[in-house]
């Protein structure tokens, strides 16, 4: 039995009269071309949406969006690799109907347009909006760091250029003691020496002025760290494997992890990123009241209150830290607040009374009761640094009290946020290739990560509800 075989090159076939014939009706490239159609681009921001009536005729914005969009959704995103699947992918021939555009005018685009991408992401927000993709119920927030176009070797803090110096100033020493016994000794072998350890020491200092130079830079500026390759990049302690990066906010809505909304900071950390990023999926959800369940590395009084006022119930566990947890003594939540006598009952089942009261100036209240702590059995394990333990009271802690209220109703949430967020970073790291920016600077990988959220936003409803039903909604 043969093998299946394929027709003779050299033959003539009858080849479908049209390139619209291979592309059946329920390709991606299809919804692409009517979404992109459909859009004000002008309005969104982009470039050039108007030609020139001089000069040689450009490409238009909307094309080059769409080979984008194309490339994002099929983890194609160098400039140099779009333009060659311009010219042999099918797909592409047909939805920028031959057009081959050179790899700089490709990269400038994205480059020009980085803050529109944005608005395009919103306008397929809407769209979800409009086909009820979205619950406007419960959304996840996290942060994932994404690798910068920086290697950790060209990322300086003032710690890092402190032992870089130090370390040079004892290996030059070192060198130069070696250098006078050299020159003491006599015969052809010195002399070689003598050359080999003049060339390290030469070496060794200007490596030493340059550092030096960083570190002059670092003061004038007022920050603690420096990227040399991508100036707005940062070391990211908590993401060892990413050495320097990006740390992107994501809002995800609980029905069909779907991006609400994105946003790209420099922050190492997520503290008091929980507001910014909850509002701003709110508005684009359009609720007046939403729910947000975040990790405890979000925990932060400010931002949880700032969600309470503008209508977001949070979620967010509690962190354990302060003196107390460090040194093993009772911590601040064995000890339960009265608000109606506003006192704190503390572990031996006294009463801590406030010794003042918050001010304009002062958002803080302390909380003792120095005749009760001094006889208490209890002492050891409560405090040693002091005469009696105080507890301090925040001015807006009955925001971090109904919180703590309603994750004890709801004590499953946390294990719902993994399910909600996790899938989404996953997707995006492995599924579509895009762990690691390729621009540079702030605002150009915000415009790059809201490229990336809006492809998996589309391959996700096209999961859902197919490219037929996207088409209808357009």
């Amino acid at each position: 039995m043969a093998h299946i075989s394929g027709h003779d090159r050299s033959q003539v076939l009858l080849l479908p009269a049209s390139v619209d014939d291979y592309v059946d009706a329920n390709n991606p490239v299809r919804f692409i071309d009517a979404f992109v159609a459909g859009m004000d681009l002008g309005a969104a921001g982009f470039c050039r949406t108007a030609p020139a009536g001089t000069g040689r005729p450009g490409y238009d914005p909307a094309d080059l969006l769409k080979l984008y969009i194309y490339g994002y959704l099929n983890r194609v995103r160098s400039s140099r690799r779009l333009e060659a699947e311009t010219q042999r992918n099918l797909e592409l021939i047909w939805l920028m109907r031959g057009l081959h555009p050179d790899f700089k005018t490709i990269a400038d685009f994205r480059r020009d347009n980085k803050q529109a991408f944005q608005s395009v992401f919103g306008e397929f927000v809407l769209l979800c909006r409009k086909l009820d993709l979205y619950g406007r119920e419960l959304i996840a927030v996290d942060g994932t760091r994404l690798k910068a176009v920086n290697s950790r070797a060209r990322n300086f803090s003032k710690e890092r250029l402190a032992k870089f110096l130090k370390a040079a100033d004892e290996r030059l020493a070192d060198y130069l003691a070696r250098l006078d016994r050299t020159d003491a000794e006599e015969g052809p072998v010195s002399r070689a020496r003598t050359v080999d350890l003049s060339e390290k020491i030469a070496s060794l200092k200007r490596r030493r002025e340059r550092y030096e130079s960083i570190k002059a830079e670092l003061d004038r500026l007022g920050e603690n760290q420096i990227s040399l390759t991508d100036p707005d990049s940062r070391g990211m302690a908590t993401a060892p494997k990413v050495g320097v990066g990006y740390n992107a906010q994501v809002a995800v809505d609980d029905k069909y992890k779907l991006i609400v909304s994105v946003e790209v900071t420099n922050e190492g950390s997520d503290l008091g990123l929980l507001a910014q990023t909850a509002c701003q999926a709110k508005d684009a959800l359009g609720v007046e009241t939403i729910e947000a369940v975040a990790d405890r590395g979000y925990f932060k009084g400010e931002d949880l209150k700032v969600c309470e006022d503008a209508g977001i119930k949070a979620y967010v566990p509690r962190p354990q830290r302060g003196p107390a947890v460090r040194d093993g003594f009772f911590r601040k939540d064995e000890f339960s607040y009265d608000p109606s006598t506003d006192t704190y009952q503390c572990p031996g089942k006294q009463e801590l009374h406030p010794i003042f009261r918050s001010t304009a100036k002062t958002e803080w209240r302390r909380y003792e009761n120095p005749a009760a702590c001094k006889a208490c059995v209890l002492r050891t394990q409560c405090t040693n640094s002091s005469p009696h333990r105080q507890v301090g009271r925040w001015i807006n802690e009955a925001v971090l009290d109904r919180m703590e209220a309603r994750l004890a109703l709801r004590p499953h949430i946390m294990k719902r946020r993994s399910e909600i967020i996790e899938h989404v970073f996953g997707t995006i790291k492995q599924g579509m290739n895009q762990g690691a920016f390729l621009m540079r600077r702030l605002e150009n990988v915000s415009g790059e990560f809201n490229l990336t959220a809006l492809a998996y936003n589309i391959r996700r409803a096209i999961t859902i509800v197919g490219v037929a039903g996207l088409l209808e909604a357009v």
